[in-house]
């Protein structure tokens, strides 16, 4: 993380927001004292389409027994 004061924050602010763009935090400060930080902004997160989710489950396979067997059955096999 690189800090800057806030008179030379102004004076780059252009070069400041391309660090953060690529995934440098800059921290910005008044008298030797952090007052702000300039970081990336979050990427919106892709909506799931439920219809490709749902056929995607539709293609896995069943599983032959319960999971409370399953892990009923693996303890038992640990155990000895």
């Amino acid at each position: 993380m690189g800090t800057v004061s806030i008179a030379d924050a102004k004076a780059r602010l252009s070069e400041l927001v391309e660090h953060a763009a690529g995934g440098e935090t800059m921290q910005i400060s008044r008298r030797g004292k952090p007052i702000a930080q300039i970081v990336a902004a979050k990427a919106p997160r892709k909506r799931i389409e439920i219809a490709a989710l749902r056929a995607m489950v539709e293609k896995m396979p069943m599983q032959p027994e319960p999971a409370g067997a399953f892990t009923h059955r693996m303890r038992n096999k640990a155990r000895y």
